[in-house]
């Protein structure tokens, strides 16, 4: 059912991305300023409870938080969809809007998600869902029965899914939230590959395989437009660091920024952000892309304009 897109719709939708581009993703307002039109939505999902859904949606936030300032006009909508554990909702540079699922008995009612995907399609700029392991089916099942990929499409709204994995015992429950995952939603997917707790690796018939070798990726690699990697650093230094902000529910544009932590702790924050958005920026998310296609023909029309200015004098 996920996957029942229209062929034209998906044809234009999924292939065609230049041209989606320029048709959702800027409007001009009556004095010709650029506006951001959204259309794009991302959501962090995986059926594994504490392998960092919280941490990967914050890391994303941090990103197009920066990003954001390519585009005037730009504007980013956070959530967090998670009954059990909003540690995303903790995080004041981003102060996401908590989305109650909860009936008064302590169930989950999926017609919750309504007001949720109805702001996805009406407001402006980026959301940012962070979404449960407890939500995790339900979310599965409302999108599906609802048709919600297939929405988002028609009004303009290209959805992209993160996924995080992590090395160690939970490497085979992540890997099966993965493949759901994917064989469930028409939409784009990221996959964060968290070595926290181990390598995201398998040995199979005594042979060591990485993730690009699974059979899973094999098989979806299509829908895959990026990995990012979070690998394993000093626990001692860069882990303790890390461990550290987040604790205090800071975001690591607010840690390298922080006075309080120190200058190499907030050196380590700043090399680990670094290449953080260095992975991001190689992933074709049409928000970033289009901002920066936009600031650097701006940049080029300025450059030009002193060459064009002497030409006319002489």
């Amino acid at each position: 059912m996920f996957k029942q897109l229209d062929g034209s719709l998906r044809a234009a939708f999924f292939t065609n991305e230049s041209l989606f581009a320029s048709r959702f993703l800027f409007v001009k307002t009556m004095d010709n300023r650029k506006v951001y039109a959204m259309k794009e939505a991302h959501i962090i999902v995986q059926g594994k409870g504490g392998v960092g859904k919280s941490l990967t949606a914050a890391f994303l936030a941090d990103y197009f938080a920066a990003k954001a300032k390519l585009a005037a006009g730009a504007k980013l909508h956070y959530f967090d969809t998670d009954p059990v554990n909003q540690t995303f909702a903790r995080y004041n540079a981003f102060k996401p809007t908590v989305v109650e699922i909860l009936t008064e008995t302590n169930n989950i009612d999926s017609r919750f998600f309504d007001g949720l995907i109805e702001k996805l399609i009406n407001e402006k700029g980026i959301g940012i869902v962070d979404n449960g392991a407890a939500t995790f089916v339900p979310l599965m099942a409302y999108l599906s029965e609802n048709q919600v990929p297939e929405l988002l499409a028609e009004n303009g709204v290209r959805l992209v899914v993160h996924v995080p994995v992590t090395g160690g015992q939970a490497l085979d429950d992540c890997m099966t939230g993965l493949n759901q995952t994917l064989n469930g939603v028409s939409a784009k997917v990221v996959v964060w590959l968290n070595e926290f707790q181990g390598k995201i690796e398998k040995i199979v018939e005594n042979k060591r395989k990485t993730f690009t070798e699974f059979a899973v990726y094999e098989s979806h690699k299509d829908d895959i437009i990026g990995i990012v990697t979070l690998p394993q650093r000093n626990p001692d230094t860069f882990g303790a660091d890390i461990r550290a902000i987040t604790s205090q529910n800071m975001s690591l544009t607010k840690a390298v920024e922080s006075k309080e932590l120190g200058i190499m702790p907030s050196q380590r924050i700043k090399t680990v952000q670094k290449d953080l958005y260095e992975q991001l920026d190689k992933i074709p998310f049409l928000a970033t892309e289009k901002a920066r296609n936009e600031q650097q023909a701006d940049e080029s029309e300025q450059a030009d304009k002193p060459e064009q200015a002497d030409g006319h004098e002489n």
